[in-house]
């Protein structure tokens, strides 16, 4: 189980790097159109290296939130509705 956990977390944080990365790229893409076309103010820019951290506690508790969606799709009851059967009164159980 902890293997699978540690799949888990490794795909979550990949995910949020990907959609940081996608808005860097973005605001990059951006900030170039804008010196092609000389519009606006156009500043020095920092040569500093850009660095994200990702709190442990926000994956977990992502994590979390995963593991009981899991649990409530794998119950019998959610098995029940997904087979969509009705009642003798024709409403669904």
């Amino acid at each position: 189980m902890k293997q699978d956990d540690d799949n888990i977390r490794a795909q979550i944080n990949e995910l949020i790097r990907d959609e940081i990365q996608d808005n860097i790229n973005d605001y990059l893409d951006a900030q170039e159109e804008t010196k092609k076309t000389g519009l606006g103010f156009v500043s020095k820019e920092d040569e500093s290296e850009l660095k994200v951290n990702i709190p442990e506690s926000e994956v977990d508790k992502i994590l979390r939130d995963y593991k009981k969606i899991k649990r409530k799709e794998k119950s019998n009851l959610s098995q029940i509705k997904k087979l969509g059967l009705l009642d003798k009164n024709g409403r669904p159980l």
